[in-house]
């Protein structure tokens, strides 16, 4: 009977989920209750802890997260269908608790309401009373909840009505199994509107088209990255659990705030029938490690951001401008500041349309993300934008500010060993050793290899595309045989040369130098 007990509660609470993912297409697909509890971890979680998580899991780091949620629901739910055959309606009950844990985690995200709280109460009530009433199959009247002495537990026992239990469990996992697949495509259907609406897009050519990569940009050799990062393998690093899909017809965007003379609501045929620029420009995420793999280089075409906020009255504050923080908002209400000073000092700022010649992927920000070269990702590069305001770094923190990142993250100088691989058995005689390095606004000016700790050598750099995008570079090593350690630096266009003091990710990017062993043999 345990055995049973413990698949009544793991009906219960497949039964929830699945009531809880078909009310949740008439609401939004973020108000699910697993996404949103999902969305309230990654919030309260620890810096470090993410940080540890998107090193350890990469782009997969939310499908852990999810599954993890899913087991301890799991756990839960197993749980709770045991207490069942003693308290019914105590085990019932407490389905209702975790709808009370979803619906206050959906309402409290940063773009929740008060609506996004049903999908998560709907189905904790559709939860409970599958519960209860397969523990009802399974006590048989609950005489044992009654009084609960042994006579009754006795009975209880002996009760037990398998056919109807199996009957009961059988019918449950059918409904459910049905609402979860009609809410999953309804879901999906709603986002059947931005689909379309992104696939009649046809990008203008652009009024300041990008320079064409000089030949010797891509070195093209095997194993090192190519110049131009295609969309498939450009990284991802948000807190997004669910890719937002917003449909370009009626997406907006609000310019507002301090300094701000005349406020701006601009839609996205606005920005299509503007002048735009191409810029091919390189991106870091801050929770890249030496040598770590997110960072990529594109083609972006886009609005000159500093039209647009100079369009709205907004001055520098070098320029006597009141505010010195650009806030930018995403459509599920997350925040980004940059400085309004770097934003305006010329270099090319933009919100970004396209990429690579096609609007922007969603997963890469569609339809609209901001894009600032020599800047990292978290303070700077902002997908799915919907709004900037105009403040003051001392009136208000953003989302990774209030969890103890800097305020202000230039790109730190870096390069990267991309062939060989770590533990790599090359054969003795010429490797080619070759990788890349980038320092965006400031360019790379020169790029060195040494080898088990001896002296440095400089390496052969590609052709420079220009001082927002990385370079490549070889060094052919005249490899013997036995265990070796190959060591990269890379000194930026102003004269400063990385360092070699190794430093975590927090609170404004990792530093030092990336090496890989490698056996020749």
């Amino acid at each position: 009977m345990a055995c049973a007990a413990a698949l009544s509660g793991l009906l219960a609470g497949f039964a929830s989920l699945a009531v809880a993912e078909l009310v949740s297409a008439a609401v939004r697909p973020e108000s699910g209750p697993v996404t949103a509890v999902g969305g309230a971890v990654i919030d309260r979680t620890p810096s470090g802890v993410k940080d540890w998580a998107v090193q350890t899991f990469g782009s997969a780091d939310k499908v852990v997260l999810l599954g993890g949620i899913l087991v301890l629901l799991a756990l839960f739910g197993i749980a709770l269908g045991l207490l069942a055959l003693r308290y019914r309606r105590a085990a019932s009950a407490g389905v209702l608790v975790f709808g009370v844990v979803g619906a206050v985690a959906a309402a409290g995200r940063p773009d929740g309401s008060a609506t996004d709280a049903i999908p998560s109460v709907v189905g904790a009530m559709a939860g409970a009373a599958v519960l209860y009433l397969l523990a009802g199959r399974l006590t048989a009247g609950s005489a044992a909840e009654e009084t609960g002495g042994p006579k009754d537990r006795q009975r209880t026992a002996a009760g037990f009505d398998r056919r109807g239990f199996v009957a009961a469990a059988a019918a449950t996992a059918a409904a459910s199994a049905g609402a979860g697949v009609l809410g999953r495509r309804l879901n999906a259907s709603s986002g059947a509107e931005a689909a379309a609406s992104r696939s009649g897009i046809v990008l203008p050519r652009p009024a300041s088209p990008a320079g064409a990569v000089p030949a010797g940009a891509d070195l093209k050799i095997d194993g090192l990255s190519p110049f131009t990062t295609p969309n498939s393998d450009f990284y991802r690093v948000d807190t997004a659990l669910v890719v937002p899909k917003v449909d370009a017809t009626t997406w907006k965007l609000r310019i507002h705030g301090r300094g701000v003379r005349r406020e701006l609501e601009l839609t996205y045929d606005d920005l299509l029938r503007r002048d735009l620029v191409e810029r091919d420009i390189t991106l870091t995420c801050v929770s890249n490690e030496v040598g770590g793999p997110y960072v990529g280089n594109a083609r972006w075409i886009g609005v000159p951001l500093a039209d647009l906020l100079r369009e709205a009255g907004v001055r520098a504050p070098s320029a006597g401008g009141p505010a010195d923080q650009l806030v930018a908002r995403s459509v599920e209400g997350m925040t980004f500041g940059s400085p309004v000073e770097t934003v305006l000092d010329g270099r090319d700022a933009l919100l970004a349309l396209g990429m690579n010649g096609e609007p922007l992927p969603f997963r890469n920000g569609f339809p609209v993300r901001m894009v600032v070269p020599g800047l990292y990702g978290y303070v700077s590069a902002c997908k799915w934008l919907t709004e900037l305001e105009l403040t003051t770094f001392d009136d208000y923190d953003v989302y990774w500010v209030k969890r103890n990142w800097a305020r202000e993250a230039p790109v730190k100088t870096q390069s990267r060993i991309d062939t060989p691989k770590p533990f790599a058995t090359p054969s003795p005689g010429t490797v080619r050793v070759a990788g890349v390095a980038w320092a965006q606004h400031r360019g790379v000016d020169r790029v060195e290899v040494r080898v088990d700790d001896g002296p440095w050598r400089a390496a052969e750099l590609a052709a420079e595309h220009s001082a927002d995008t990385w370079r490549q570079w070889v060094w052919d090593w005249p490899a013997t045989s036995g265990r070796h350690r190959l060591e990269v630096r890379a000194t930026d266009g102003k004269g400063r040369t990385q360092t070699a003091e190794r430093v975590g990710t927090i609170p404004d990017g990792a530093t030092g130098w990336h090496s890989v062993v490698v056996n020749v043999a």
